[in-house]
């Protein structure tokens, strides 16, 4: 039963990963706040998904994808760039996206998922204070 649920649940994150690579990943809303929360819960997602299933290298593939279209405009404008949320949610995507350059077939270590949960949840909490 216990496999049964991982599996379904792994199907279930498959299919919303799958869906937002579907669409259109350019087409980011423009508002800074729902676009960072929105990959907030994209990589919560990925990083979720069990490492014995055939698709976490598609998963990590749209990672990627999706950090990269984030960051590029978001860089840029100055208003942005130096929030304190923003230049945290860097440091998380940096560290990310580093891992799956460096070791694309390794699993996360769970001291960089501890860290990364970690600055999500700083993130999360200098978006509501508008920092």
């Amino acid at each position: 039963m216990k496999l049964f649920i991982s599996r379904l649940l792994a199907l279930v994150l498959v299919c919303v990963i799958g869906l937002m690579g579907c669409s259109n990943p350019s087409t980011l809303s423009g508002n800074y706040r729902e676009d960072t929360l929105a990959l907030i819960n994209s990589l919560r997602t990925a990083i979720e998904l069990p490492e014995n299933t055939e698709s976490k290298s598609q998963a990590q593939a749209i990672a990627r994808q999706i950090i990269n279209d984030y960051a590029s405009p978001y860089r840029r404008d100055n208003s942005v760039a130096t929030l304190l949320s923003f230049t945290t949610m860097g440091t998380a995507l940096n560290s990310l996206a580093g891992h799956y350059s460096s070791y694309p077939n390794r699993p996360l270590p769970g001291k960089l998922k501890k860290r990364l949960e970690q600055e999500f949840r700083q993130v999360e909490l200098a978006l509501k204070r508008g920092a």
